[in-house]
C-alpha cells in the first residue's frame, strides 16, 4: 500500500514538473517569437522610412521636370507670339506704305482729271464757235440753192423721195416678175423636193405603224383562197375597201396598207369575217364589205354620242355627231384627236368654270374645234375654217363657230371663249407623252427651237409653244426695224429648216413693239 502511495506521489512530481517545464518551454518559444516580430517590425519600419524618403526625392525630381517643362512651353509660346506680333506690325507697316502711294496717286490722278476738263472745255467753246460758223456757211449755201432751183429744201427733198419711191416700185415690179416666172419653171422641181423632204422627216416606223394593219390567218391554204382564181378575189376586196393587199412571204399573214385608218378597219374587219365564213368569191366579198360600212356607220354614230354624253353637251345635229365619231380614227402626231378633243372640251369646262362663263357652250367648243380633221382630206384649206363651215352648216351658235376658226388664229381671237379653246388646245397637245414623244426628245426640240433663235441678234426673248409647233420671238424695237423683222422671220426659218427635222411645219412669229413708260409723282 505504501508503495503504490510512493509511487503515485512520484508520478506526481514527475507530472508537476513536466508541467512547469512545458510551461517554461513555451514561454521562452513566445519570448523568442516576440523577438523576432519586435525585430522584423523594427527592420519593416526602417525599409518604409527609406522608401518614404526616395519617393519624396522621385517627387521632387517629377516636379522640378514638369516646372521646367511649363516653363518651355511658355517661353516656346511667348516666343512665337512674339514672332507673329512682329508679322502683323510688318503687314501695317506695309499696308500703311500702299496706302499712301495709293494716296499719292490719287491725287496725281484728280489733277491730271482736271487739267483734261479744262482742256476739253476750253475745246467745246471752240467748236462751239466753229459749229456756228459752219452753220451759218451751211445755211447760205443751202439759200443759195433754193435761189438757184427756185425750190425750198423740203420740197427738194419731197421730190426726190417721190422719184426714189417711183424708182423702187418699178424695180420692184420688175424683180416680182422675174420671180414669178423663175418660179412657174421650177415649181414641179420645188413641189418634187418638198414632197421628198416631207417623206424623209417622217420616221419609217411611224408610217409603217399608222398605214398598215395585219390579220392573221388560221393556215397557208386559207392564203390562196384569198387571192383566189388569177387573183380575183384580192382584186374585189382591194376595189371593195380601197385599201391594198401585201401577201409576201410572212407566213399565215395578210398585210392591210392604206393611209385611211377607217378603211383599213373596214377592211380588217371583213376579211376577217370572210376567213371566219370560209366563203370567198367576189360577190360574198362585196356583200360583206358592205353589211361591215354600213356597221361601221353605226358605230361612228355611238363614238360620237358617247363623246357628247361623256362631256355633258347635248343638241348637237346627228350628222356633226356622227363625222365627230370619224376623229376615232383619226391621229395627229400619233395623238387620237376624239381622245385630244375630249381632253380640250374637259379643259374649256373647267377654265370656264373658274372665270364665270358658259361651262356648256365651253365644253361644246372644245369637244367640236377639231371637227375639221375628219373631213380636211376631202376639203382643201387648214382644219379650223373647215370645221367652223360644218358647224355652221349644221346650227350650231355664232359664238361656238368663232372658237373653232380661232382655236389656230386662222382668224383673231374675239371674245374669252375664244383664247380657252385656245388655251385648252394647246395643254392638250404639249402634254409631254401625248403625242408619242419621247420627253427627252420633247423638251430637246423646244430647246433647239429657242436656241437658234436667239443665236440672231436683236433677240430680247424666245417662247417654243403649242408642242414645237410654233415659235414667237419678241425683238428690241431699237435694233429691229419693221423691215429688218420681216427678214429677220426669213433668216429664222431657213436655218431652221436647215439644222432640223421635224413633221408637218413650224410658224415662226417676230413681234417687235414700242413702247412709252411714265411716272407721275
Amino acid at each position: 500500500m505504501s508503495e503504490y502511495i510512493v509511487l503515485a506521489a512520484a508520478g506526481l512530481g514527475v507530472l508537476a514538473l513536466g508541467i512547469f517545464f512545458g510551461f517554461w518551454w513555451r514561454k521562452r518559444i513566445f519570448e523568442s517569437k516576440l523577438e523576432n516580430i519586435e525585430h522584423l517590425s523594427q527592420k519593416m519600419i526602417e525599409e518604409a522610412q527609406r522608401d518614404v524618403v526616395n519617393i519624396k526625392k522621385e517627387a521632387t525630381l517629377q516636379g522640378q521636370d514638369i516646372i521646367f517643362q511649363m516653363k518651355a512651353a511658355c517661353d516656346k509660346e511667348l516666343l512665337e507670339k512674339k514672332r507673329e506680333q512682329k508679322r502683323q506690325e510688318d503687314r501695317l507697316t506695309q499696308k500703311e506704305e500702299h496706302y499712301e502711294r495709293r494716296a499719292e496717286q490719287l491725287a496725281q490722278r484728280e489733277a491730271a482729271v482736271a487739267r483734261q476738263e479744262a482742256d476739253q472745255a476750253k475745246a467745246e467753246k471752240k467748236n462751239q464757235g466753229r459749229a456756228e460758223e459752219l452753220t451759218q456757211v451751211i445755211s447760205a449755201h443751202q439759200a443759195a440753192l433754193e435761189r438757184a432751183a427756185s425750190l425750198s429744201a423740203a420740197e427738194a427733198k419731197e421730190m426726190l423721195l417721190k422719184n426714189m419711191e417711183e424708182e423702187a416700185r418699178h424695180e420692184g415690179g420688175k424683180l416680182i416678175r422675174l420671180v414669178e416666172m423663175e418660179t412657174r419653171e421650177v415649181a414641179d422641181k420645188k413641189a418634187k423636193e418638198i414632197l421628198a423632204l416631207a417623206v424623209k422627216r417622217y420616221a419609217g416606223d411611224y408610217v409603217a405603224e399608222h398605214s398598215i394593219s395585219v390579220v392573221p390567218l388560221p393556215n397557208d391554204e386559207m392564203t390562196g383562197r384569198i387571192i383566189g382564181r388569177e387573183g380575183r378575189n384580192i382584186r374585189a376586196i382591194e376595189a371593195a375597201t380601197g385599201v391594198d393587199l401585201i401577201i409576201d412571204d410572212t407566213p399565215e399573214a395578210v398585210i392591210l396598207s392604206g393611209f385611211s385608218p377607217l378603211r383599213r378597219e373596214i377592211a380588217r374587219l371583213s376579211l376577217e369575217r370572210l376567213i371566219s365564213d370560209g366563203r370567198i368569191h367576189p360577190a360574198r366579198i362585196e356583200e360583206i364589205v358592205a353589211k361591215v360600212t354600213e356597221e361601221m356607220e353605226q358605230s361612228l354614230k355611238e363614238a360620237g354620242e358617247q363623246a357628247t354624253f361623256d362631256v355633258g353637251v347635248h343638241g348637237i345635229h346627228p350628222e356633226l355627231i356622227k363625222t365627230l365619231g370619224k376623229l376615232k380614227y383619226r391621229t395627229s402626231y400619233a395623238q387620237n384627236v376624239l381622245q385630244h378633243s375630249l381632253e380640250v372640251a374637259f379643259l374649256c369646262g373647267i377654265m370656264a368654270a373658274e372665270l364665270g362663263q358658259n361651262v356648256k357652250q365651253a365644253k361644246r367648243a372644245g369637244l367640236l374645234h377639231d371637227i375639221g380633221k375628219a373631213v380636211d382630206h376631202e376639203v382643201e384649206g387648214p382644219h379650223g375654217l373647215i370645221g367652223a363651215d360644218l358647224a355652221k352648216r349644221y346650227g350650231e351658235s355664232p359664238a361656238v363657230i368663232h372658237a373653232i376658226m380661232a382655236h389656230h388664229e386662222d382668224t383673231p381671237p374675239e371674245t374669252i371663249l375664244d383664247v380657252l379653246v385656245q388655251a385648252a388646245d394647246t395643254l392638250s397637245g404639249a402634254r409631254p407623252g401625248a403625242r408619242r414623244e419621247m420627253l427627252e426628245t420633247y423638251v430637246k426640240r423646244l430647246g433647239d427651237l429657242e436656241r437658234i433663235a436667239n443665236s440672231f441678234t436683236g433677240i430680247s426673248k424666245t417662247y417654243a409653244i403649242q408642242a414645237g409647233r410654233e415659235v414667237r420671238i419678241i425683238v428690241n424695237s431699237e435694233q429691229i426695224s419693221d423691215d429688218s423683222a420681216a427678214v429677220l422671220v426669213n433668216d429664222i426659218c431657213r436655218k431652221l429648216e436647215k439644222e432640223m427635222a421635224y413633221p408637218g411645219q413650224i410658224k415662226v412669229t417676230v413681234i417687235r413693239e414700242t413702247r412709252a413708260v411714265g411716272y407721275a409723282k
